[in-house]
């Protein structure tokens, strides 16, 4: 016969859907938006949420009231790389070391356009050329606006790890959208002096 002590100290399914609601149903957005840019596919990427959702309910009596974005983006994290493990290719990560950390406050210097202001279409391809270790940590911080240490949580890797990847991927996504830039100038220089007017009645001929 089950002890009523041990059963009073569990939360009742009400109030514990109640508590899982007003902790982690805020951060849905936040949630979807990391699957979406690992899964680089928006039904996939709702299948892994509904998943992570599940699993967080499952698990929501190990909460401890943390930061209940992190807690959630950890969840969404490691559902979408078993997912990623189960229906794409490994792609392995990229070596790092400290050298990464002297390029960090290079990546993005003064003048270069804010992440948030670049154009979709061009960050859609800038981030998905970079590797899955390098991109979270990126949409973690630079869409998310998580600090080092929430990063360092979602991942479960070291703080240093967290600045060394976030440089090597700020530097990648920096040359990405500027090779994107420079080609688009190109392209468009020709069209734009092929299109210059001429000055009426000025002969061409050699007289």
């Amino acid at each position: 016969m089950p002890d009523r002590n041990e059963e009073a100290a569990l939360p009742a399914p009400n109030e514990k859907l109640a508590r899982f609601e007003a902790a982690i149903l805020p951060h849905l957005d936040a949630a979807y938006n990391l699957a979406r840019w690992l899964t680089r596919h928006e039904q996939n990427a709702e299948d892994v949420v509904q998943e992570a959702y599940l699993r967080a309910y499952q698990y929501f009596d190990r909460f401890q009231g943390d930061t209940g974005r992190a807690w959630l983006l950890r969840i969404v994290r490691n559902t979408c790389y078993t997912w990623l493990d189960k229906n794409r290719p490994h792609q392995s990560a990229v070596p790092l070391n400290e050298a990464g950390l002297e390029i960090a406050s290079k990546a993005f210097a003064p003048g270069t356009k804010p992440l948030v202001d670049v154009h979709r279409e061009q960050l859609e391809q800038a981030l998905a050329a970079l590797s899955p270790d390098l991109r979270e940590v990126v949409v973690l911080r630079e869409l998310e606006q998580l600090s080092y240490k929430e990063i360092a949580a979602v991942a479960d890797i070291p703080l240093g790890t967290v600045m060394s990847r976030l440089a090597r991927g700020r530097q990648q996504l920096h040359d990405q959208l500027q090779q994107t830039t420079q080609a688009e100038q190109s392209e468009a220089s020709p069209k734009q002096t092929a299109n210059v007017p001429r000055t009426p009645g000025v002969s061409r001929s050699v007289p």
